[in-house]
């Protein structure tokens, strides 16, 4: 990836989400004679990432800022510390619980009333456990939450990308779904995504060496780091098939790995600390997902994984158009709804 260069190569792993939002006004404002610019930011808590991320795109007056996440109070606080930095700007929150797919289809219903394009969605919300969950549906909580509910919130919004992609250059109306590098632990495991201990095929399997950690069950046999490898694989997958799908209709998507902020238990941080010992901010955490939204530079497919202000290589499972149409395919089945994109 080192030959492709973005619009600003000088920027890493310390360029903060604000600085990437300013050099990128023009990408946000609707004061230019441009088309609005509507965006819609999942997982946005008070001192977080998505919080971040949202102030620094209202820092350039976007038309529409949406903010989903399932903790109305927690939604307030953002929306509240926004208005008081940046009172001009329109801010919608939502009630989006991704561990049930009734909440999911509410809250796109309730961003199609209020919009009818979508600029941008950024996929923020996610977690990480050691220990066992399930949505509502039965499926595994962090392949459930963090792809699955993200899946079928997108597909359900496609309606709105399309709308704006008509008017916007092509390749400027974005999906961006964050991942981590943490996605190389496994692969997708299709013959046992809810990881319930069947035996996997070894192209489901992590094919090098693990951090002892990554390999430590609890007791029920649950993995929650294989778990969370899965579904950041998922994400990097799902960027390819949205791909596939839509670059032709004007809509891309990019995975961003937003660097390692302090959130795990400390054997977790010991863990990632082996593969990356620089921690970042929250404002740090952002820009790279400011640069795979906004950059012009990314208008035409270059790669599908960024980390770092730039583009990166992602684990070859991971861009595997024949993985990505599969997990296309299961991840239909378990939403019980099919997309023709």
């Amino acid at each position: 990836m080192s030959s492709i260069t973005l619009t600003h190569p000088e920027w890493d792993r310390e360029t903060g989400g604000l600085e990437v939002a300013k050099a990128f006004a023009d990408q946000i404002s609707g004061k230019k004679g441009r088309y609005p610019f509507d965006v819609l930011i999942t997982g946005v808590s008070p001192e977080s990432i998505g919080s971040s991320i949202a102030l620094s795109i209202a820092s350039q007056s976007p038309e529409l800022l949406i903010l989903a996440s399932r903790t109305k109070h927690k939604l307030e606080e953002v929306l509240t510390n926004i208005r008081d930095a940046y009172p001009d700007v329109h801010i919608a929150i939502v009630l989006l619980d991704l561990m049930s797919q009734e909440s999911i289809k509410a809250a796109a219903a309730e961003v199609a009333s209020l919009t009818d394009r979508l600029d941008l969605i950024i996929n923020n919300a996610g977690f990480m456990t050691q220990t066992r969950t399930a949505t509502k549906e039965g499926i595994e909580g962090q392949f459930g939450a963090n792809h699955i509910g993200h899946f079928l919130l997108t597909n359900l919004l496609a309606p709105q990308m399309l709308a704006a992609a008509n008017s916007n250059t092509p390749g400027a109306t974005r999906v961006v779904n964050l991942t981590s590098l943490g996605h190389r632990i496994s692969p997708v495991r299709f013959s046992d995504y809810n990881l319930t201990g069947k035996d996997v095929p070894e192209d489901e399997k992590n094919p090098g060496p693990m951090v002892p950690t990554f390999q430590q069950n609890a007791p029920d046999g649950y993995n929650g780091w294989i778990a969370y490898g899965q579904a950041k694989t998922a994400n990097i997958l799902y960027s390819v098939g949205l791909n596939e799908r839509l670059k032709t209709k004007g809509v891309l998507s990019y995975a961003v790995h937003p660097g390692c902020i302090r959130d795990l238990d400390p054997d977790g941080e010991a863990a990632i600390q082996k593969t990356s010992p620089f921690w970042k901010n929250h404002d740090q955490g952002a820009a790279t997902v400011l640069v795979a939204a906004l950059d012009p530079a990314l208008n035409n497919p270059k790669g599908v994984l960024l980390h770092d202000s730039q583009l990166s290589e992602a684990a070859p499972y991971a861009t595997n158009l024949d993985m990505a149409e599969r997990l296309w395919t299961l991840s239909e089945k378990l939403v019980k709804q099919e997309f023709k994109l």
